[in-house]
């Protein structure tokens, strides 16, 4: 993908919370404990600012949640 433009909406898994970042416009910057209501306040977010919307997939941990 290309350099994100000015108003594009990120979202991203930080530490166990969501989070949607607005590039160049820090103020409009949220976290959510769920990633639906993440994508869905990112989703409008961009709409309402007429930009992109970039939902990224979660980092693996490095926990151990199933040895198998």
């Amino acid at each position: 993908m290309d350099a994100m433009s000015q108003n594009d909406v990120t979202t991203r898994s930080n530490r166990g919370q969501w989070e949607n970042t607005v590039e160049g416009r820090p103020e409009l910057s949220a976290s959510f404990p769920s990633k639906q209501e993440a994508v869905d306040q990112g989703r409008a977010t961009a709409d309402e600012l007429g930009s992109a919307h970039i939902v990224e997939d979660a980092e693996p941990t490095g926990a151990v949640t199933d040895e198998g």
